[in-house]
């Protein structure tokens, strides 16, 4: 059979690999210059496969008015001329319940533990180089009222299949002793050792390399301009470069998913979430953190990645502007300096803004579309690196194995 792919993100890069793997004859296009050079190039770095707690939730919707007034929130809403994103943001809203919650943290947990077992066999079958490490994760709590939600939700995963505890604040600090300085300005945490991270561009580059390797073609610098369809199938895609023409097609293309969707009158809940990072060289490495830390009060986490520490943080629902704001940054900068004051150089850091494709729900599309040869791969949002690999073999069975 042979697939085109069309998104060369990780999502995209991941299901490539996967359907080369089973045999198919890939063709991975993307209108960038290389794989892995919008959201997936420098994200959180977290292969967080515990924490995938949908974000609309009955808390968030409390929430929400101190966090949209609050001067430096990490939230932020700009209204647009865009009745996706009025439509998106009322479909959020009514996904604020506890049973929205609980089954999407149900369907999230097995895809992410699907993704978990993939990746470990990939890389038993490759020598790849992405910065991988198994390092743990501690969430730092800022109070005892969020340290007792977060308690709850443990207890409520915890016959799902993960494995996690609940750690006072002289634990955390024991965990993690790079914490010292910080020390007093949490209640606790929640610690998950099997949590690890990634770099999602090295790991893209690794999967574009191994797809070829199975003979796989690429093809980049190449925009989709439009598709073509008779009945219910895609007969081929039109691009800058000429026409595409395969058995089956997957839409993998991250925040511009919905735009090309609706090319084919198909409407996709999925909206860009902005978020912001920067990679900063650590300074004096025998200071420095060796597990992955998250501080809620702040919406900020905090990476370990190769010689550098990955911070990345916000969400702003505002369109698909990738400007990088000079205060966001400067915020990230404090947040360095507030948890790990003086590890790293700050002045020589590289700064970075994405667009995470999230549904109202927090939950992928990946399946069939309305045309029996177009299967969709988006919505992944912040999970994306973490919930590609898995996603990938879910597409791949539905499309080598149609019902």
């Amino acid at each position: 059979m042979k697939v085109c792919v069309i998104g060369a993100g990780i999502v995209g890069c991941s299901t490539a690999y996967q359907l080369a793997r089973m045999g198919c004859e890939v063709h991975l296009v993307d209108e960038a210059a290389g794989a892995g050079l919008l959201t997936s190039f420098a994200n959180g770095a977290q292969l967080s496969y515990s924490y995938v707690e949908p974000l609309a939730s009955p808390h968030t919707l409390f929430s929400l008015p101190g966090l949209l007034l609050a001067r430096h929130s990490p939230l932020r809403f700009t209204p647009k001329l865009d009745w996706r994103q009025w439509y998106w943001g009322l479909q959020f809203l009514g996904a604020c319940t506890t049973n929205q919650v609980e089954n999407g943290t149900r369907k999230l947990l097995q895809l992410s533990q699907l993704s978990r077992d993939t990746l470990a066999q990939w890389m038993d079958s490759e020598s790849w180089s992405f910065d991988h490490k198994v390092n743990g994760k501690l969430v730092l709590c800022p109070n005892k009222d969020s340290l007792k939600r977060q308690e709850r939700q443990i207890q409520f995963q915890r016959h799902l299949g993960c494995q996690q505890e609940i750690l006072s604040a002289d634990e955390c600090v024991v965990k993690e002793p790079a914490l010292q300085k910080y020390s007093g300005k949490f209640a606790g945490g929640v610690w998950t050792a099997d949590e690890r991270v990634a770099d999602p561009y090295k790991l893209c580059m690794e999967l574009v390399k191994s797809s070829q390797r199975l003979g796989a073609t690429v093809s980049f610098n190449t925009p989709i301009d439009d598709f073509v369809t008779s009945a219910d199938r895609l007969t081929h895609v039109r691009t800058s470069k000429g026409e595409l023409m395969a058995d089956a097609y997957v839409l993998a293309t991250g925040a511009s998913a919905a735009v090309h969707a609706a090319k084919l009158g198909i409407h996709l809940p999925v909206y860009p979430i902005k978020g912001y990072s920067i990679t900063v060289p650590i300074g004096d490495a025998t200071c420095a953190p060796q597990i992955s830390v998250t501080e809620l009060s702040m919406k900020t986490v905090f990476a370990p990645l190769g010689q550098s520490l990955r911070v990345a943080a916000m969400a702003e629902i505002g369109g698909h502007d990738l400007a990088i704001s000079e205060g966001r940054i400067q915020q990230m900068l404090a947040s360095v300096e507030s948890v790990f004051p003086g590890l790293c150089d700050v002045e020589s850091l590289n700064p970075w803004a994405g667009l995470r494709p999230a549904t109202p729900t927090s939950i992928p599309i990946v399946g069939r579309s309305k045309y029996k040869n177009l299967f969709l791969n988006v919505g992944h949002g912040a999970l994306g690196l973490t919930l590609a690999a898995g996603s990938a073999v879910a597409l791949s069975q539905e499309l080598m194995h149609p019902r």
